[in-house]
């Protein structure tokens, strides 16, 4: 194998690994923010953990975070606006990054 060739090796292994990483920083985001939205709607126990499932769930439907943004308004309806999710979204992404490194 040439340099080349292992440099190649080594930029696609990055690659790889800085997708799985933001894969795994997304969902835990998205299951921070079903556990917060839970929390406003009077969800407990299983209950929220299961609502928190379906918005991880929500993200698979289409690329980018509109999926989870449209299923967390839909379900709280008057009980945050815009704003307020959108800023929840981008705050529990800090501390979903934060969690995920530290576990690593």
């Amino acid at each position: 194998m040439t340099t080349f060739d292992d440099r190649e090796h080594a930029f696609e292994a990055k690659f790889q690994h800085d997708a799985e990483l933001q894969f795994k920083v997304d969902a835990r985001r998205n299951k921070l923010l079903g556990l917060w939205a839970a929390e406003l709607m009077g969800r407990t126990g299983d209950d929220a953990a299961a609502y928190a499932a379906e918005v991880v769930a929500s993200d698979l439907e289409e690329a980018g975070s509109e999926d989870v943004y449209r299923k967390v308004a839909g379900d709280l309806g008057p009980l945050a606006d815009e704003a307020t999710i959108r800023a929840k979204m981008t705050e529990l992404l800090a501390t979903a990054k934060t969690q995920i490194m530290n576990e690593a």
